[in-house]
């Protein structure tokens, strides 16, 4: 995989996982809800207006049309595998941002990630 082909699968595993972590801002200051017919508008509607949904839908759009270039100039059998690499990115990052637990059993499972990761792009 060349630099300008590795550039873009980073860049759209990136965005990916801050669309995610933009996601959860937004079901955060949303708050807990349930879905039923007499709250699906009222949900529906905080849902739609809160900022860091909105920010984090808008990073999966661009993440999709950098994942489409990056696949018209690499394997997928190598790119895909990368995308992993989001969950890596995530589970630091929502530490950080919210508090949440790294256990050792997730850093076990992120070294399996990153060694998995580095096979594929090395085959």
């Amino acid at each position: 995989m060349n630099v300008l082909s590795f550039s873009l699968v980073l860049t759209g595993v990136l965005l990916n996982a801050v669309a995610q972590l933009l996601l959860k801002a937004g079901t955060n200051a949303i708050g807990a809800f349930e879905f039923s017919v007499a709250n699906v508008a009222p949900v529906g509607w905080k849902v739609a207006t809160q900022p860091y949904i909105l920010a984090g839908i808008g990073c999966y759009v661009v993440s999709v049309v950098v994942w489409i270039l990056a696949l018209s100039r690499a394997e997928v059998s190598i790119a895909y595998p990368m995308l992993s690499l989001g969950y890596v990115m995530n589970a630091f990052a929502a530490w950080y941002l919210f508090g949440e637990a790294v256990t050792p059993g997730r850093l076990a499972g992120i070294a399996v990630i990153i060694v998995g990761v580095f096979i594929v792009a090395r085959s």
